[in-house]
């Protein structure tokens, strides 16, 4: 049975001439035991669509199940069997670690004990600070201590809302080890996020833009259907660079990566030399310049313009 089944969803905001579509008429299902992501900048749906899954928030229009239980009609019978983590940590700030894990495993009439096994790998990290106010914690632990609450009553499937939003590096990489174990567990997970570099750790993504999904597959299919030549480019003035590359007349896309411009040409026939033939007309020196591998953040920049 599919975990997630959702067919020509729709989200509308604001008043009659003035209606924005939050969610398009999109389409798409997961399977049990899947990790699927949903990958998008602010903006794209994202958490409208986890609200309505959550049942926190009605459609204007289409379908939507989970666990085989329908988001409107079935209300009780999912928010019983899921857990739901938003991108803002949304736990009782006066209270202590333990009081808020004790609190939400009352709310389904468990305890911490029953459900011990499926959290203790994450909550043995936060252990020691059980007797700290929520509040006090740091953000690498508060993104913890709501995973432990969203898990405490065992739900089958878990919606993870731009769970890493703000938090440092490490604590991401670790975040997203204690989701694999959780995979390996069995439970089907959502998770949307704006990292790009995230995308690559699930089973399936959907990339999202402005309420419409341009493509479902695996990070590596995405990858695999980028289809053009790409070019890294740095200069000693990567601002200027970036401006006078989306000017040059030959760029079909040009974002920044890390130290590099990723640049995407209408026409690759002679494109390295005339690229720098046309830096140096604009006075750039010491230009690098060079073939990359895409990823999914220039697929996604891909998807966009050929969309637009």
């Amino acid at each position: 049975m599919e975990a997630i089944a959702v067919h020509k969803l729709v989200k509308t905001y604001g008043a009659k001439k003035e209606t924005v579509k939050a969610l398009n008429e999109i389409s798409f299902s997961t399977q049990q035991g899947e990790m699927f992501g949903v990958i998008g900048p602010d903006g794209a749906g994202k958490t409208s669509l986890f609200r309505i899954l959550t049942t926190m928030l009605l459609p204007d229009g289409g379908t939507a199940t989970v666990d085989g239980f329908d988001v409107v009609k079935d209300m009780q019978q999912i928010r019983n069997r899921v857990g739901y983590m938003p991108g803002k940590f949304s736990l009782y700030q006066d209270l202590t670690v333990e009081e808020n894990l004790e609190f939400f495993a009352s709310i389904f009439n468990t305890s911490i004990a029953e459900n011990y096994d499926l959290v203790k790998d994450i909550y043995v990290q936060i252990e020691l600070f059980k007797n700290r106010r929520a509040g006090k914690l740091s953000g690498g632990m508060k993104q913890k201590l709501a995973l432990c609450c969203a898990l405490i009553h065992k739900p089958s499937v878990l919606f993870l809302d731009e769970p890493t939003t703000g938090v440092d590096v490490v604590s991401r990489k670790e975040f997203w080890e204690m989701l694999k174990g959780l995979k390996k567990q069995g439970i089907s997970i959502l998770v949307s996020t704006p990292y790009m570099d995230e995308a690559a750790m699930c089973d399936r993504v959907a990339l999202m833009q402005s309420g419409r999904i341009m493509t479902i597959d695996t990070p590596q299919h995405v990858i695999e259907q980028f289809g053009k030549r790409l070019w890294a480019v740095r200069s000693g003035e990567m601002y200027r660079l970036l401006l006078d590359l989306k000017a040059y007349e030959n760029t079909l896309s040009c974002h920044s990566f890390g130290e590099y411009h990723h640049l995407v040409l209408r026409n690759d026939t002679g494109s390295e030399a005339a690229v720098l033939h046309y830096l140096a007309s604009k006075g750039h020196r010491q230009v690098e310049i060079k073939t990359a591998s895409p990823n999914i953040e220039d697929c996604f920049m891909q998807l966009m313009n050929d969309n637009a």
